[in-house]
């Protein structure tokens, strides 16, 4: 399920910059729709974000994330080449992992 995860690593001086896009429906359970009928709760639970298989952060995320969530973060210690991975969990079992090599900015 690659396809659900664009990503972008750029080293810029010593940071390296990753952004992340997900495409996910994120539903919170709350929501009816055109027939007054509930649509049921989906929504990534668990993010973790590794770089060269070492775990640098990981986020436990609930129904308050909009759909299609987009993640920016700044990591330090990564070189042109390293590997950063992206893997989620949802509610439902179903998950992605996409992975890039770091490029330079």
């Amino acid at each position: 399920m690659a396809d659900n995860i664009k990503m972008r690593a750029q080293l810029k001086g010593d940071v390296t910059e990753l952004k992340v896009l997900m495409t996910h429906p994120m539903e919170t359970g709350r929501r009816k729709n055109d027939l007054d009928e509930v649509v049921p709760a989906h929504f990534i639970q668990l993010v973790t974000i590794s770089l060269n298989g070492n775990v640098v952060t990981e986020a436990q995320w609930g129904t308050g994330i909009s759909k299609n969530p987009y993640l920016t973060l700044h990591l330090r210690g990564a070189k042109v080449g390293d590997m950063v991975a992206v893997v989620w969990h949802d509610n439902k079992g179903q998950s992605a992992r996409h992975e890039i090599a770091v490029t330079a900015g």
